[in-house]
């Protein structure tokens, strides 16, 4: 059984998908971007408006960060890669998911980092 998992404290998906889906435990979540500051350059706060978004679809899942057993991170430019891997580990105090990190030639609305999650209750 399939339920889907939104919620308006993260922006609403930009075509035909989910925020996030619930399959049983698992919680497969969507790629996150932060479109309103993409074209800012300040790839840290956009780094933090992703994974804040994650945390507020997580929550209303029932979940928190530390379900995430796998991650995603998509970059334009892995230039970035240690600005958004600071980021990105200020979420985990411990025991952090899997991970990869590949760098991208282009993301929806030119936005330069994407994150996906998949977390398990």
């Amino acid at each position: 059984m399939k339920q889907i998992i939104f919620t308006e404290k993260a922006p609403a998906a930009i075509g035909p998908y989910s925020q996030a889906v619930l399959a049983g435990n698992t919680l497969y979540m969507s790629g996150q971007i932060a479109l309103d500051l993409a074209t800012s350059g300040d790839i840290k706060a956009e780094a933090n408006k992703i994974m804040e978004n994650i945390g507020h679809i997580l929550a209303e899942a029932g979940m928190d960060y530390s379900n995430i057993v796998k991650s995603s991170i998509f970059l334009k430019n892995m230039d970035d890669f240690a600005t958004v891997n600071e980021v990105y580990g200020s979420y985990f105090t411990s025991n952090p998911p899997a991970r990869e990190t590949v760098q991208v030639a282009r993301l929806p609305k030119d936005v330069n980092v994407e994150i996906s999650v998949i977390a398990v209750n």
